[in-house]
């Protein structure tokens, strides 16, 4: 049976991406976030408009090609997040 992943993990997919492939800090564009994510263009178009408007990326815009930063709160959120999938896989549960 397909394993699916949740909303929780592609975020924090995307938001790992955001941080390490940020070659010199200029940001990531859409391009590599689709490609690591995973998810059609649409949903990934979805998902960046909602993480920058929650504050864990930050987008600017570099010769009009819109580029992406983890913030401090994303990486935050990476954290907690990984402290909680540690949590869950300790009682053999996958998030």
């Amino acid at each position: 049976m397909a394993q699916y992943r949740t909303q929780a993990k592609i975020i924090a997919d995307i938001l790992v991406t955001a941080r390490d492939s940020n070659g010199g800090g200029e940001g990531v564009g859409i391009t590599l976030l689709l490609r690591k994510g995973n998810v059609s263009y649409s949903r990934m178009i979805k998902l960046i408009t909602d993480l920058v408007g929650a504050g864990l990326l930050v987008e600017e815009n570099i010769d009009k090609i819109s580029k992406y930063k983890i913030s401090d709160k994303g990486l935050r959120f990476l954290q907690v997040y990984g402290q909680f999938e540690g949590f869950a896989n300790s009682f053999g549960q996958r998030l």
